[in-house]
C-alpha cells in the first residue's frame, strides 16, 4: 500500500511513475479528492471532540461552584454538538474506509532502476548461463545442441514411463492439476529437499498454514487485486495460498521488530493454489500451467539499507539451485508494465525447455520496499534514532517445482529414453542414477 503522504506531497511524480504501470491519473485524482475530504471531516470531528471536552471541564466547574442553572445550560448545548459530533465520526470514519479501499487497488511505485517498458516485450535480458558455456551478458543466447531425443515434450516422456500421470489427475480433479507417480514424485520430493538444504545455512525453515484469513492475502496484494485467481473456503472465510510468500509475509503482522534483528530469512515449502482465471487461451499442456504446485519459498524482511543486497542475495540462490542443476536459463529484468502488483522491481528466472521450445519462468525474485509491510503493518525500531519505521520485504521462488521437473525430464533424456538423474538430486533418490526406460 502506498504512503498517502507521498501522494499529498507530489501527486504529479506519483502520477507519473504509475503511468508506467499504464494507472489512469483520475485514479490518483480520485484518491487525492477522497483523501482530502477524509482529512477534513477527520478534522472537524475532532474540532468537535475538543469542544465537547470543554465544556464537559466547564460543566465539572460550574457544579463544583454551585451553579447547578447554568451547568444545565451547557449539558444542551454539549448534547446538541454530540448530536454533531456522532454525524462527523460516521461520516470520517466512511470516508477513511473508503481511502483504504483506494489505496488498495492501486499498485506500488515502480523502482527508478526498473526498465519502463509497455509490454512484457520490454522486459530486458541481463545474463544467460548454460552448462556449456558458463554465464554471458543478456545479448546473443546461445542455445546447447539439444539432441532429437531432448526435444520431447515432458508430458509426453512422463507418461510413457510413468511418472506423469496427466489423464488420472484430469479424473480425480480436473484438468491442470498433476499427478506425479513413483520415481516422478520422488524426483519432485527430492528437487523440495534439496532446496530447503540449500538455504538452510541463513534461512530459518517454516512450514506455515495452507489456509489463510483475507487479511493475510491483502496485506501481501493478492486482494482485491487477484480475487478471481484464489480459492476461497466461503463457509470459513479462508483462502488457499497461491504461494508461501502470503504467509510467510504476516509473520510479524502488527509487530515491532528491532533494528539488530534485522534482516530475517525465511523459508518454507507449501503446495500453491491458482485458479488461472486468465489463462483461457495460453498453453496449458503438461505442467506449463496448474491449479495446484509445489515450490520453495525463500523470503526476508529487511531495513531499507539492507534492501539492495538482500534482493542480491536471494536472486544469486535461486540462480545458483538451477547451476547445480544443471538447467539453462536467463535472467530477465522486468520492466514497469509487468511487474506484479506489490512490487518495485523483479528479476524472473526462465529455464529453456527442449521439449517446447519455450522458456519457462521458475521464479520470480522481488523486492517490494514498504508497500507490503504497511498493508502488514510491520515495523522496526531504529537503533540510531530509536524511530519507528516499516520495515522492507522481498521474496523469491527457488524454486517452483513443476516447470523444473519438466525442463529436467527433457534436458537429462538419453538417447534410450531414460531420464539421468541430476547429480545434485541422487542423494535424495535413494542414490538412483537414472530413471529406467519402459
Amino acid at each position: 500500500m502506498l504512503d498517502i503522504r507521498v501522494v499529498r506531497d507530489d501527486l504529479d511524480s506519483v502520477k507519473r511513475a504509475l503511468a508506467t504501470r499504464g494507472v489512469d491519473a483520475s485514479v490518483l485524482d480520485e484518491l487525492w479528492d477522497t483523501d482530502q475530504r477524509a482529512r477534513a471531516a477527520s478534522t472537524k470531528r475532532d474540532e468537535l471532540r475538543a469542544e465537547v471536552n470543554s465544556i464537559s471541564k466547564e460543566i465539572a466547574q460550574l457544579m463544583r461552584s454551585g451553579m447547578a442553572e447554568s451547568a444545565e445550560s451547557l449539558r444542551e448545548r454539549s448534547r446538541a454538538i454530540g448530536e454533531e459530533l456522532s454525524q462527523w465520526e460516521s461520516r470520517a470514519g466512511d470516508l477513511e474506509t473508503e481511502r483504504r479501499d483506494a489505496l488498495l487497488k492501486i499498485p506500488n511505485i515502480p523502482s527508478r532502476e526498473a526498465p519502463v517498458g509497455a509490454s512484457e516485450a520490454d522486459n530486458v535480458i541481463v545474463r544467460w548461463w548454460s552448462p556449456e558455456s558458463g554465464m554471458h551478458d543478456g545479448s546473443d543466447i546461445k542455445l546447447p545442441d539439444y539432441e532429437d531425443y531432448q526435444r520431447k515434450p515432458h508430458w509426453e516422456v512422463g507418461s510413457e514411463l510413468g511418472i506423469l500421470d496427466l489423464e488420472r489427475a484430469a479424473k480425480i480433479s480436473g484438468s491442470m492439476f498433476p499427478m506425479f507417480r513413483g520415481l516422478g514424485a520422488t524426483m519432485e520430493r527430492a528437487l523440495t529437499y534439496f532446496a530447503l538444504d540449500a538455504h538452510s545455512d541463513a534461512f530459518e525453515e517454516i512450514r506455515p498454514p495452507t489456509l489463510v484469513r483475507t487479511a493475510t492475502m491483502i496485506s501481501t496484494g493478492h486482494l482485491p487485486k487477484f480475487e478471481e485467481d484464489a480459492y476461497r473456503l466461503e463457509r470459513d472465510d479462508l483462502y488457499a495460498i497461491p504461494t508461501a510468500e502470503v504467509p510467510l509475509t504476516s509473520l510479524a503482522k502488527d509487530e515491532i521488530l528491532r533494528e539488530e534483528e534485522l534482516p530475517v530469512r525465511l523459508t518454507a515449502f507449501t503446495s500453491c493454489f491458482r485458479r488461472e482465471a486468465g489463462s483461457a487461451g495460453r498453453d496449458t499442456r503438461g505442467l506449463l500451467r496448474l491449479h495446484e504446485f509445489d515450490k520453495v519459498e525463500i523470503l526476508a524482511y529487511t531495513t531499507p539499507a539492507q534492501a539492495a543486497e538482500m534482493h542480491a542475495e536471494l536472486l544469486s540462490r535461486a540462480e545458483n539451485l538451477l547451476q547445480q542443476l544443471g538447467l539453462t536459463y536467463r535472467v530477465l529484468d522486468l520492466c514497469t508494465a509487468d511487474l506484479g502488483n506489490s512490487s518495485k522491481r523483479t528479476f524472473d528466472l526462465e529455464c529453456y525447455s527442449p521439449g517446447t521450445g519455450l522458456w519457462l519462468e521458475v521464479s520470480s525474485v522481488s523486492w517490494f520496499g514498504d508497500y507490503q509491510a504497511r498493508r502488514a503493518n510491520i515495523r522496526f525500531r531504529s537503533s540510531e534514532t530509536n524511530q519507528i519505521e516499516f520495515i522492507h520485504t522481498l521474496n523469491g521462488s527457488a524454486l517452483a517445482w513443476a516447470r523444473i521437473w519438466a525442463v529436467i525430464v527433457e534436458t537429462y533424456r538419453l538417447s534410450d529414453g531414460s531420464i539421468s538423474i541430476p547429480e545434485v538430486l541422487r542423494v535424495y533418490m535413494r542414490n538412483l542414477e537414472k530413471i529406467p526406460a519402459k
